[in-house]
């Protein structure tokens, strides 16, 4: 991707199914749970980069000792930071016969625990601080209340949660989701345990031994169902308590994505499949998604049970995770994006009028580089056919020149674009800075022939167009080819993201300049005007009320008129090549991925009726002039 879409965190929760001298003895170390953390949190690295954390739960501790820990950091090498405080705490006693000793390591040293958490963050909401970062921790003396966050999500009403809380006479320290969030479980989860106290009461039990019954006997799924009721987003919770239970949540609507495994050694969830994987050697058929509206729920004496919390609603789980924000060893994402490829080549042919003898194929580094096969594939079984029908063509006799260009190589691919990764733009004046923006991008030279090839290149998705009209698009000119074509595998974006992608600026969209100009150049103004009243009149509605209006701002152009109006604003007077800008189709991304249909930042089809809440605000802000995010 070109533009820098920060987006969805990514989740790690482990539980250690045996006690520790087992792994100790099986795997020759009390540190499995960890490293085996440390592996799956680096597996997930692409999913965030503005902090990350870790929690720890020991089981079994005597009073007096502590038995939660947690670890946090905002350093630009997060998990790193985080690892080495963890391993910092060993340091002294490697080498030292107890340390091999897991009764000694877990009764004196943190973090050697039955029962971990991971996160790896990219804020969209709230303050870039270390207490933004998860885990979030709610403190209590009794074990059961003690509740430890962590999760992928966004909600589009905060404000109704938040206010639900101070209605219930809270005073949250922040308003921001997490928060909201940690104190919504966490007022249902002291309710719970209040319930369950007053029962064995009852019964003359005492209360260490009611301590020890609510420990067996709480009903996380009922605390989830309560708390639940009023979330309008997409999120998976993880969650650790302090007696040992754990849990992970997924929206109904199976939004945000959650993957877990277990057998008889551990039961662990993440973000993505291939972290699992891969830390575990786990085959692909037995790592489970975590169905839409249900808890992956592990207890403290080891029962594992998927249990629904909110009924599932109609699958719209992210595309943006298949095109580009997973990664791309996952065995399902991996054929999808492959297929992205293929189905745009119809386009491409278009768009180099079939022209694939002057024509170099090549990609924008590197997400888009499982596209560009499915691409360079399809189009070298089409240039296969050609050959092979015109071999075929009794009519038309073949000079030994034809013959031999007909069995020349196929299409030609190059490496044509190159990222230095390490270019930083650390000038301060915005005249210079522009400038060096335009060389965070490389070509290799020699690789087109001047004023005779096409030259196309897919990239993953098209945010704002930054990039490609600041630095891609003017390097590439540089090689002097023909014809530029900028192929996106992901459909035009539209409208914003409210489910944990940050893109909720509809001014940002290039898509969106693009058709607010053709409405001005072709007369039609009045639709943004008429747009805007509608927009207005039900800015405070509530959410279920309220219609996606701004879906008529680009219904009298088609989406090739649009990806035509983009082509001429990312082309800069001093580009030589003409300029060509194709678009997959949401059709066609249907096609690719059938399973993963959340197209609303493609559509402006909402799952929830925040989403259309969202869009309503960020047109406002727009026509308004109020440079903010739209929740």
């Amino acid at each position: 991707m070109t533009d820098e879409v920060k987006h969805e965190c990514g989740v790690v929760l482990i539980r250690l199914l045996k006690p520790l001298e087992y792994y100790q003895l099986t795997y020759g170390s009390w540190l499995y749970g960890l490293q085996r953390l440390y592996l799956m949190m680096e597996k997930q690295r692409n999913r965030g980069q503005d902090g990350a954390g870790v929690a720890a739960v020991k089981f079994d501790m005597p009073p007096g000792e502590p038995y939660i820990f947690r670890e946090r950091s905002m350093a630009d090498a997060a998990i790193e930071e985080v690892f080495n405080a963890i391993y910092g705490y060993f340091e002294k006693y490697r080498g030292q016969p107890v340390f091999n000793d897991p009764f000694w390591a877990k009764r004196n040293l943190p973090f050697v625990s039955e029962l971990y958490l991971g996160h790896l963050r990219y804020g969209t909401f709230g303050k870039y601080n270390i207490e933004n970062v998860h885990p979030v921790r709610r403190h209590n003396n009794w074990k059961t209340r003690n509740l430890v966050l962590a999760g992928n999500f966004n909600l589009t009403n905060v404000d109704e949660c938040f206010d639900i809380l101070v209605n219930l006479g809270q005073h949250p320290t922040a308003y921001s989701d997490t928060i909201t969030m940690l104190e919504n479980i966490g007022h249902f989860l002291d309710r719970e345990v209040q319930r369950k106290f007053d029962h064995f009461k009852t019964l003359q039990h005492s209360n260490q031994e009611i301590s020890e019954l609510i420990a067996s006997s709480l009903d996380i799924s009922a605390v989830l169902r309560e708390s639940s009721k009023k979330w309008d987003g997409g999120y998976v919770i993880a969650g650790l308590l302090g007696h040992g239970d754990a849990f992970v949540m997924r929206d109904p609507w199976g939004i945000r994505p959650a993957y877990y495994y277990h057998d008889d050694e551990v039961a662990v969830v993440a973000s993505e499949r291939p972290a699992i994987q891969t830390a575990f050697n786990a085959d692909y058929e037995k790592i489970k998604e975590v169905d839409p509206g249900c808890a992956f729920i592990v207890r403290r004496n080891g029962k594992i049970s998927l249990e629904e919390i909110r009924k599932p609603q109609q699958r719209r789980s992210c595309s943006f995770e298949r095109i580009y924000f997973s990664r791309g060893n996952d065995k399902e994402i991996y054929e999808e994006r492959k297929k992205l490829g293929e189905l745009l080549v119809p386009a491409i042919l278009k768009a180099i009028d079939n022209d694939i003898e002057n024509t170099v194929f090549s990609y924008i580094p590197n997400t888009a580089e499982v596209a560009f096969y499915g691409m360079f594939k399809t189009i070298t079984a089409y240039q296969l056919q050609q050959k092979k029908n015109k071999i075929l063509d009794t009519t038309h006799k073949i000079s030994p020149e034809e013959f031999d260009s007909l069995f020349h190589a196929g299409p030609r691919i190059e490496k044509v674009t190159l990222k230095d990764v390490k270019l930083r733009t650390f000038i301060t004046q915005d005249t210079n800075r522009k400038d060096l923006v335009a060389h965070v991008y490389d070509i290799t030279y020699g690789t087109i022939r001047k004023g005779i090839d096409n030259l196309v290149v897919i990239d993953d998705s098209i945010v704002r167009g930054t990039t490609l009209r600041e630095s891609i698009i003017r390097i590439l000119d540089r090689l002097c080819p023909k014809r530029i074509v900028i192929v996106s595998s992901s459909p035009q974006i539209r409208y914003p993201d409210c489910y944990g992608i940050d893109m909720a600026k509809i001014s940002d969209f290039i898509a969106f300049q693009a058709a607010i100009l053709l409405l001005k150049e072709t007369g039609r103004e009045s639709v943004i005007n008429e747009v805007y009243r509608k927009s207005k009149a039900q800015q405070n509605y509530p959410k279920e009320e309220i219609v996606n209006y701004v879906k008529e701002i680009y219904a009298p152009f088609t989406d090739e008129e649009i990806s035509d109006r983009i082509a001429r604003m990312l082309k800069g007077p001093d580009i030589k090549a003409e300029l060509k800008v194709v678009y997959q189709t949401v059709e066609n991304l249907h096609k690719a991925c059938p399973n993963h249909r959340g197209d609303w930042y493609f559509t402006g089809d909402y799952p929830t009726p925040g989403g259309n809440k969202v869009v309503n605000t960020a047109f406002i802000n727009y026509i308004e002039g109020r440079d903010q995010r739209a929740y």
